[in-house]
């Protein structure tokens, strides 16, 4: 699995979807803010040589359509953005997984498109996003194919719920709303289970170990971003409500993933499949002591042999 480089290049996904090139244009405004070089990647699967049809019936084998794809890509980047920006194309042979995440290994971000689907293939491709968060180890940012700019793209939005989740992605949201010189807002959400709307003492209790968990987890990186003006956003409402409630009005949502595959974040998933804005997918990677704590909780102390 890989780590996340902060100072690489932008990785972004080209494919055959002409709606495609709105998300090479938000890797390239991505590119541009953070000084960073831009990288297009196309993966592809190669067939067999074997064919009962006419050779000038023969589609083109698919690392030419890979090729030509690119190309496409490159001539619309030249076009959009001169030659300031730094681009590099890359076609590899295997599945999708495998290429970004060996062309990602010294990414800053990764960044695909949304495509649009319904129901449950809506939540499943979403998911599939998660997955390979994990897998290439560098934030994975989503892009609505129906993205264009506008001034909301300044704002950055991130939810935290208190624990080691956040840390990650918390970085990620400061870096972002610095290169955008914009604002960040924190949500927490979540209201205990038991909450009694009429318990004054209870209310005042959940708000202030709410407030206490923001300023612990902004504490170090608005020491680090002094520039960007942090808003705080506690919510009762349950976390993936409170973050689609907030992304009408901001440019990126940021949330926290786990690192490893597959990658189980109800609120994640429905973060990317539902948020009418970017989304970043930063993945936790979880330290030797985090290791080490799972596996003792999922390993029992004591041994008893079977004969």
């Amino acid at each position: 699995m890989n780590s996340w480089v902060r100072s690489g290049p932008v990785l972004v996904e080209v494919d055959a979807l002409t709606e495609g090139q709105r998300v090479i244009d938000y890797a390239c405004v991505e590119a541009l803010r953070s000084g960073a070089d831009l990288v297009l990647a196309a993966s592809y699967r190669a067939h067999s040589t074997f064919s009962p049809m006419p050779p000038s019936d023969l589609p083109k084998p698919p690392g030419e359509v890979a090729d030509a794809w690119l190309r496409a890509a490159v001539a619309h980047v030249r076009h959009r953005y001169g030659y300031g920006l730094q681009v590099e194309a890359v076609a590899k042979e295997g599945s999708r997984a495998r290429v970004l995440a060996e062309v990602a290994r010294h990414a800053r971000v990764l960044i695909i498109g949304r495509t649009p689907k319904r129901g449950p293939q809506r939540s499943l491709a979403a998911q599939k996003n998660l997955n390979l968060a994990a897998r290439v180890g560098c934030p994975v940012l989503v892009v609505p194919l129906s993205w264009r700019p506008s001034a909301v793209d300044r704002k950055v939005a991130i939810g935290i719920d208190g624990s080691s989740l956040s840390n990650e992605a918390v970085e990620f949201a400061f870096r972002a709303a610095a290169d955008r010189e914009g604002d960040l807002i924190v949500v927490r959400a979540g209201l205990p289970p038991d909450h009694a709307w009429n318990d004054d003492d209870v209310e005042h209790s959940w708000i202030t170990r709410a407030d206490h968990t923001i300023s612990e987890a902004v504490a170090a990186w608005t020491r680090e971003f002094p520039q960007v003006r942090v808003t705080r956003y506690l919510s009762s409402r349950p976390a993936a409500e409170a973050i689609l409630h907030e992304s009408a009005d901001v440019g990126l949502i940021v949330v926290g993933s786990h690192d490893s595959v597959p990658a189980a974040d109800p609120v994640a998933r429905r973060c990317v499949a539902a948020m009418p804005c970017p989304v970043a997918i930063v993945p936790h990677h979880l330290t030797l002591a985090e290791r080490e704590r799972l596996l003792r909780l999922h390993r029992p102390d004591v041994v008893t042999p079977m004969y």
